[in-house]
């Protein structure tokens, strides 16, 4: 029987673009509702230590373990070299702390995180820069695999790599590791079944995240942002909006992936209480797994 792990992103407490779109709690605090939700993994974000002499004993008092974080990449316009510094530290937590993988982000050129900016002005490559983008993230990643802690890589709304096209040609022109995301994806109208059946080989971990249709289908993509998606409520927990969990985690299950289902939706946490969206998820993760075939294990 095939091995699945439920963890979640603590993005559902404190988001990170933006940063008065949180919830006032402690790390302890969300941990506990994380252990109560029923959940065994956490990624990691902002008011987590970075090191396992800190954070250690409180994943010990919930049961929790680091289940992979984010780390905002440069590589697009950046060096290898000053790249490998910039994720030294994580690299080491991470592997103190024996995560999955780290999420790579590329944040160069990316409009995510600027509220002004509208989600039509995303970055667009070439694909000649896709394919000099690509060795450069390859060679990157081999080195963090080489070193003990591999990556994974996350396409992302209003970064480079976003469209089920973008995606295509990235993996197409590297060799990375790939996080699949069935709520980025549905956001940038691409098809997640495709995606799945194309690119499974290379599938090492999923974020569960889900898409309120209405919401995403009324954005104006010229004039609005990510980040106002996000506060009109584009984005939520499975068992909360519009994509069928069920056939993504049979899709996932028939072509073998095992590994983490990590729960991450950037929300209000006033209008949606995150321990209230960590229970749902969770119930609804649980219900997919057994429908799929999956054994959920700590």
């Amino acid at each position: 029987m095939l091995k699945a792990q439920l963890g979640i992103a603590p993005i559902a407490w404190w988001n990170d673009d933006l940063a008065e779109l949180s919830d006032d709690v402690s790390l302890d605090e969300c941990l506990r509702q994380t252990a109560e939700a029923g959940l065994t993994g956490m990624e990691t974000g902002r008011r987590f230590p970075m090191n396992m002499e800190e954070l250690g004993p409180i994943l010990d008092r919930y049961r929790l373990c680091v289940c992979g974080g984010w780390f905002s990449g440069l590589l697009l316009d950046g060096d290898i070299e000053l790249e490998k510094d910039r994720i030294a530290e994580q690299h080491a937590f991470f592997k103190a702390a024996s995560a999955p993988c780290i999420v790579y982000g590329e944040t160069a050129r990316s409009v995510q995180g600027e509220r002004n900016t509208p989600l039509a002005q995303k970055p667009k490559l070439t694909e000649v820069e896709m394919a000099a983008y690509g060795r450069k993230v390859s060679d990157f990643a081999d080195w963090c695999a080489a070193e003990g802690m591999p990556l994974s890589y996350h396409h992302h709304m209003a970064a480079a790599v976003e469209t089920e096209a973008e995606l295509d040609m990235f993996m197409k022109h590297s060799s990375v590791p790939l996080l699949f995301d069935a709520g980025h994806m549905a956001f940038a109208g691409g098809d997640n079944f495709r995606v799945i059946e194309n690119h499974y080989s290379r599938i090492r971990h999923v974020h569960a995240k889900d898409i309120r249709k209405d919401v995403v289908d009324g954005l104006n993509r010229k004039s609005e942002s990510f980040l106002d998606a996000v506060i009109k409520g584009a984005f939520t927990v499975p068992g909360d909006g519009s994509l069928d969990f069920e056939a993504i985690a049979k899709a996932l299950a028939a072509k073998g992936y095992e590994g983490w289902f990590v729960i991450e939706a950037e929300q209000d946490p006033v209008a949606n209480p995150p321990i209230e969206m960590a229970k749902k998820g969770r119930a609804e993760l649980s219900r997919v797994m057994r429908a799929a075939g999956y054994e959920v294990v700590a």
